[in-house]
């Protein structure tokens, strides 16, 4: 949340504009992408998605992180400049994707999964949890890319993905 435009800006020399056009343009694909949601997970065909759709794709959204910082760490360590930029802007946009599809069937779920007198209570305690992984991600990337670089941010990225995964095992599953 906060590494990323200073990354951009620090060591691609981009500037605001460019930067922020980028940013821009990836949020739209992203909503672009969550459009289409229903097709990847199912609902559309008619399949109602559950427990194990949500743990099958936040599987593979842990996976885009660690490929993104392997790919950086291998470029770094080859050459100093050597497809990191495109190694970057082809995972954000991988990455951009499955969490596009990922927040889309979240968000199915937890109304899907709502008890029927406290609609409102289930989906507003999603949002405040969703508020307070922004505050966590915003003020968590911003001191580790500060101290360690963009590198520990995506692994540690994967690692709350990882959680969440774990988290979705337990998650209920229609027969």
């Amino acid at each position: 949340m906060v590494a990323l435009p200073v990354f951009l800006a620090s060591t691609f020399g981009w500037d605001h504009w460019y930067v922020g056009g980028f940013l821009a343009l990836w949020i739209i694909a992203y909503g672009i992408v969550q459009g289409f949601a229903p097709r990847f997970t199912g609902k559309a065909s008619g399949k109602v998605p559950d427990g194990r759709q949500a743990l099958s794709w936040a599987l593979v959204l842990g996976i885009i992180p660690i490929a993104i910082a392997i790919a950086i760490a291998i470029a770094l360590a080859l050459t100093f400049d050597w497809q990191v930029e495109f190694a970057v802007i082809a995972g954000l946009f991988a990455f951009g994707t499955v969490f596009a599809i990922n927040s889309s069937l979240h968000s199915y779920l937890i109304v899907s999964y709502a008890g029927k007198d406290g609609v409102s209570l289930d989906v507003g305690f999603y949002y405040m949890a969703n508020a307070m992984e922004r505050l966590i991600g915003t003020l968590l990337s911003g001191w580790l890319y500060q101290d360690y670089g963009l590198s520990i941010c995506l692994w540690v990225s994967a690692g709350f993905i990882g959680l969440t995964a774990l988290i979705s095992v337990r998650l209920p599953k229609h027969f």
